[in-house]
Parts: structure tokens; C-alpha cells; sequence
């Protein structure tokens, strides 16, 4: 990897990951690209167009450090489980839950994750998901490392009965929890759905309920 390169890349990396970071990009012949925020992923990867053609991964431009790292190695372990087995095995099914812990390991071992968040992201690579989010605790302390808190309330800190707006412009009634998430209930359409409790919303004002 270039110098220019690899000095972009530090701004977006914990201090101690860079180095190890570089050497899987080269190693591996990745073409890593860093976009605009998108709503529905964090990062991606996409496997050769064409025989000699790099592999690709993505990550979103406005993760935090430890999340960008966390994405990072998440969509290598996606890459080496596609050398090995291409599209013959779940996307996250045991072999890639296995190579992302041992992927993860030495970052771990090099204490580059503050202890309680390494403490959380241990417990959720014991049976990682196919998305972090997913993982309430590890979520929680992600995100006391953005760089912008942002003011928006999350659904587990509205009242039952609360209406709030989602990016989409739809508007819901906020329900019972069930285990995990919370059952809320569109204003326009009646229908019920489940919402992560740390899913950032907006108040609705006025809007009729009835």
C-alpha cells in the first residue's frame, strides 16, 4: 500500500491497527474503498469481476474508529471464506463466524479495543451476527466513541404509545417490547413491526392517530 494511502487510512483506524490492517489489504490484493454513509450496511465486499481483479470491500466514511476496524474485518473474514468456499456455504454461517473470530483475535490480544468494549465484542464474536447492530451491548459501547453524539432519541427511550418518524418519512406508534425489539405499529397502514431498540428516530408532532 502507498504511503498517501496508508496515511488516509490512519484517520479512519484505532491507534496500533494500521499496520496490521495493510498487510491483509496486500495480502489479500483488496481494493478497499470508503464511501458516503449508507443506511443499510456499514461495509460490504464483492468478490473478482474477473479473474485478476482485486476483491472489493467498502466501509462507510462515517464509522467510528473501532467500528470502522470492527466492519473491516467482518467483511475479511466474508472474503476468506469466499476463497475457500465461494457461494457454497451460508454468508454468516459457521465457517465465516469462525474466521472472523480468528481474524479478530490478534487485534484483541493487542489491546488496541479500551477493556469494556473489548470485553462486549468478545462475547459477540462467541456467536457473532451477521450484523453488530444486532448485538445490544456491543452497539451501546460503540457508540460512546462517535465522534458527533447525535441528539436523536432511540425507540427504548420513548414512552409506550410515543409516535415518532422514521428517515423514510412513516410515522409509527410505539408498542410493547417482545425479547428483543419492540413492536410498533404504522400510523398510515395499521401494520405491525419490530424496531431495534437503539434505532435512532424523530418525535412526530400532531399527527392523528385515530
Amino acid at each position: 500500500m502507498k504511503a498517501d494511502q496508508k496515511e488516509i487510512l490512519s484517520r479512519f483506524l484505532p491507534e496500533g491497527a494500521l499496520e496490521k490492517v495493510c498487510k491483509s489489504i496486500d495480502e489479500a490484493h483488496i481494493h478497499l474503498r470508503i464511501t458516503a454513509a449508507r443506511s443499510s450496511r456499514l461495509g460490504d465486499f464483492r468478490p473478482p469481476k474477473q479473474v485478476g481483479d482485486p476483491y472489493r470491500i467498502s466501509l462507510n466514511h462515517n464509522l467510528n474508529p473501532y467500528q470502522f476496524l470492527i466492519t473491516f474485518v467482518h467483511e475479511l473474514a466474508h472474503l476468506e471464506v469466499y476463497k475457500t468456499h465461494k457461494n457454497k456455504v451460508q454468508p454468516h454461517g459457521v465457517e465465516w463466524k469462525q474466521r472472523f473470530r480468528q481474524l479478530m483475535q490478534p487485534y484483541l490480544e493487542s489491546q488496541i479495543f479500551p477493556a469494556e468494549l473489548s470485553k462486549s465484542l468478545s462475547n459477540y464474536l462467541q456467536n457473532a451476527k451477521a450484523a453488530s447492530g444486532s448485538d445490544l451491548e456491543l452497539t451501546r459501547k460503540l457508540k460512546q466513541y462517535n465522534k458527533i453524539q447525535k441528539s436523536l432519541p432511540t425507540i427504548e427511550e420513548l414512552s409506550e404509545g410515543s409516535v415518532f418518524r422514521i428517515a423514510s418519512g412513516r410515522s409509527f406508534i410505539k408498542g410493547a417490547r417482545l425479547r428483543k425489539r419492540y413492536k410498533c405499529q404504522c400510523v398510515h397502514s395499521k401494520r405491525w413491526y419490530l424496531f431495534n431498540p437503539l434505532a435512532e428516530v424523530m418525535l412526530a408532532e400532531q399527527i392523528e392517530t385515530k
